[in-house]
């Protein structure tokens, strides 16, 4: 408990650019070994690993092994590669992932997305220049995709990915699930006329206008395609049995292995019945096989970077960098989240970056996480990144042992296949619901990015989502909230307050004189000898009175908003002032000021009946209809920074253009900075520095008390009212010189936080002495106690910094009490009333 005598005293000191360097060299050795251990995490975790690890993820790895064969096989065929690519692909990704990835589940290996967009990159490749081959356009794309991710993992640039919106991810990822199922019909019915390498909309076309050509295939691929479905909808179901007997834990086990390896056993299945269909029509195959497959790393070369085929492919091969980054990361934090541990994303784009770069050596192509491979080697229990090891076993094996019968699978059920995984990727009716609700602009995103995928090509869609997502960022950011705060009073109710209530109770205050807009003033103060037992109550309860302050435009406080202090305005700021929206704040607070003030140069004729002289540009204030003449001057503005992290050079140089500007506003014509600038709840210190660099955070030693002009702007709304609401007239210009012991001196009728107004060269009839001396001592009291809680905040070693908005406009009460009482002590005549 920090005790009010010793309150905190925050003082961030600066340390000069000598100093900084001089401890960035002395720390240099030791974050220089940091970071190069930190590129290789398993050196943080090998120590530990045991036999219980070793076996789940030798279970593992096969598990994921089984899947991957079928779908590297799969994938190649939408590149437009031979079925090994896609086996040499799956195999060095799985392999060499746990040397440098931070997830235990992630399985690195071909894509659909990234295989379409390969393919794409292939087609435009060769029809340019003939002479050069696919595999030779696919290794060209890893090696470069590889040495630009690991450039961008090795200066820790992961924080990009963070700049596009998950709707634009889910457009182009659904508008390219379409795509490729769209490309796979075709052979899934065995229609040889169609080419998959159009639009998609004219692939639908083609394809009913050929549906009459459709072959065998079509019995091996929709057969295919229903059973992977029925497998996938029994093995998801849950068995409900309240007694948990051995047979039913076994058959929930084989249904788990049932669902994994549905892809590998549909497979196996349909190469089994091509074997016995073909085996005597070798030469004439009657459904579409993928025939020779040559056995072991036949593809192994050093790569080299062809500037003709990154020229041609310059197009796609920023979406195909993009693709695996996003596809990576998301899919390894979600699962990462999912199972409790945190993966480094700058890491992971290294671990993604070697594996192609390394791959490119065995004739891979383009290779990242996906998200069915991670979700079948989390829920097979893999313990750590070696189990990919034991993946890529099985696809060496597969490599070197099977090969002779991979010639009999059919292209058809590969089509089914891909089908079935890509479907998945399309976004169901309850996302899209949520995104409705969430925010229709990025609903709007989301359709645009699935529409111009369909009908002009993948890359294109992918780059209108990413610039769609960060422009309307750039909006967000660009025009941010600025609102004005008022102020709600809180009570403490007493038990006996009323019959039905015995406990203590939180109420918000509710006054006659509450603001129903903001720009409506009214003064009362109640007074008389028969005031009634609710009229004490609210005295006691305004002993424990305090203010949350609030969007004065929120409706749920309307009704309970009470008026700030004269000549105070109090602005919340909703985010970082930065370079692209410093202009729009800066003028929206202009704005703001002008609505609730009046200019200053009026000052030196309020009584003049003229009317006040304007700039011809000038706009009137909207969202007002008080006369100016009874608004105040502005003298002091309270900003909220509570959510202001970051302030750069331009939002710096902006903030003293706008105190300069409303000087001038407030009648200042000396250059004096006659508004004073408050701020509080500044979490960053180096905005509180930049603010001390910029000439903020002081405060004059002299407060000026309220203006003359304030006084005379008010007096036409200003009244005191008795228990029966009669007016008392305001006082007249000129003061009898001698006191009538009749009328009072008031000095204090609330605390400082009761906003006090005190005027000049007024006096007031009171009937009953007795009961305002009481009134006066209760809220003396009352401003005792509000300073303790005041002191026991912490507070800044400049004074214009503090830690809350309650606590800024006090020091802001109580400075300017002090002044008006040494201006009484200076000048005798004079009667300081306070207006509650």
């Amino acid at each position: 408990m920090v005790p009010a005598s010793n309150s905190i005293i925050i003082d961030y000191s600066s340390q000069s650019s000598k100093q900084k360097i001089s401890r960035c060299l002395q720390n240099l050795p030791r974050q220089t070994r940091g970071y190069i251990t930190s590129l290789f995490p398993i050196i943080q975790w090998i120590h530990r690993y045991n036999l219980s690890w070793l076996i789940q993820d030798i279970i593992a790895g096969i598990t994921v092994g089984m899947l991957i064969v079928p779908q590297g096989i799969a994938y190649a065929k939408v590149a437009n590669l031979d079925p090994q690519y896609g086996l040499y692909t799956s195999f060095v990704g799985v392999t060499l992932y746990c040397i440098f990835g931070t997830s235990k589940d992630i399985s690195i290996g071909p894509i659909t997305v990234v295989s379409l967009l390969v393919g794409q990159a292939i087609t435009k490749v060769t029809e340019v220049h003939p002479e050069i081959t696919g595999p030779e356009v696919a290794v060209c794309l890893s090696l470069f995709a590889g040495l630009v991710t690991i450039m961008i993992g090795l200066v820790k640039l992961g924080i990009l990915v963070d700049f596009i919106s998950e709707p634009a991810i889910a457009g182009y990822m659904t508008g390219s699930a379409i795509t490729i199922s769209l490309g796979q019909w075709p052979k899934l019915f065995g229609l040889k006329g169609v080419s998959t390498h159009q639009a998609p909309y004219l692939i639908f076309y083609d394809f009913f206008k050929s549906l009459k050509e459709t072959r065998l295939d079509a019995a091996f691929g929709i057969t295919a395609l229903i059973i992977l479905y029925l497998i996938k909808y029994i093995s998801s179901r849950p068995i409900q049995n309240q007694k948990q007997s051995s047979w039913l834990a076994r058959l929930k086990r084989s249904l788990f292995f049932l669902g994994i390896m549905r892809s590998g056993l549909i497979v196996i299945a349909g190469t089994l019945i091509s074997y016995f269909i073909n085996r005597n029509h070798l030469a004439q195959p009657q459904i579409a096989i993928i025939q020779k497959v040559p056995a072991g790393f036949d593809a192994m070369a050093v790569p080299r970077l062809e500037w003709t085929i990154l020229k041609e492919a310059s197009g796609v091969l920023p979406s195909i960098i993009l693709i695996l980054i996003l596809e990576h990361v998301s899919v390894a934090k979600s699962f990462g989240r999912m199972n409790d541990y945190v993966i480094n994303p700058n890491q992971e784009i290294l671990a993604i970056g070697m594996s192609n770069v390394i791959g490119s050596f065995f004739g891979a192509y383009p290779c990242t996480g996906a998200f069915s491979r991670t979700a079948v080697m989390a829920r097979s229990g893999a313990k750590t990144p070696i189990a990919g090891v034991f993946s890529g076993a099985v696809v060496v094996l597969a490599l070197y042992a099977l090969t002779p019968a991979f010639y009999y699978i059919p292209e058809a059920v590969l089509a089914a296949v891909v089908i079935h995984a890509v479907i998945d990727l399309i976004s169901g009716p309850r996302f899209l619901r949520e995104l409705w609700k969430s925010s229709c602009w990025e609903f709007i995103i989301y359709v645009v990015a699935v529409v111009v995928t369909c009908f002009v090509d993948v890359e294109t869609g992918i780059y209108i989502a990413v610039a769609l997502s960060l422009f309307l960022m750039l909006i967000n950011l660009a025009r941010p909230s600025v609102t004005t705060l008022g102020r709600v009073k809180l009570s403490k109710m007493s038990p006996g307050f009323t019959s039905n209530n015995n406990k203590a109770t939180t109420m918000l205050s509710k006054q006659p004189s509450s603001l129903s807009s903001p720009n409506t003033r009214s003064y009362t103060c109640l007074t008389g000898r028969n005031q009634t037992p609710v009229a004490n109550d609210a005295l006691d309860l305004l002993k424990e009175s305090q203010y949350i302050y609030v969007n004065e435009h929120d409706p749920h406080f309307t009704p309970y908003l009470e008026q700030l202090p004269f000549g105070i305005i109090a602005i919340r700021l909703s985010q970082s002032m930065l370079y692209p929206n410093a202009g729009y704040i800066s003028e929206r607070i202009v704005e703001l000021v002008k609505e609730r003030t009046r200019p200053g140069q009026q000052e030196h004729d309020v009584s003049s009946t003229s009317t006040p002289t304007t700039v011809w540009s000038e706009l009137q204030p909207k969202n007002t209809s008080e006369p100016e003449t009874n608004r105040p001057i502005l003298e002091y503005i309270v900003l909220d920074m509570g959510a202001v992290s970051q302030l750069d050079a331009t939002a710096i140089h902006t903030l003293r253009a706008l105190r300069h500007t409303l000087s001038l506003y407030a009648g200042d014509q000396e250059g004096n900075e006659s508004v004073e600038w408050h701020f509080c709840q500044i979490t960053n210190p180096r905005v509180r520095q930049a603010l001390i660099n910029a000439g903020f955070g002081q405060v004059p030693q002299e407060v000026k008390a309220v203006r003359r002009s304030s006084l005379a702007s008010m007096l036409p709304t200003l009244s005191l009212v008795n228990r029966e609401s009669r007016p008392i007239s305001p006082v007249p210009d000129e003061l009898p010189e001698k006191e009538d012991p009749s009328v009072m001196t008031i000095h204090s009728l609330r605390d400082p936080m009761g906003m006090d107004l005190y005027y000049d060269m007024m006096s007031i009839k009171m009937e009953d002495d007795y009961r305002l001396s009481t009134i006066v001592e209760e809220n003396r009291n009352l401003g005792v106690e509000k300073s303790q809680t005041v002191d026991m905040l912490p507070k800044d070693r400049y004074a214009a910094f503090h830690w809350n908005v309650e606590s800024a406009i006090y020091s802001i009460c109580l400075r300017r009490q002090s002044a008006n009482k040494q201006e009484s002590t200076h000048n005798p005549s004079s009667i300081t009333v306070t207006v509650c």
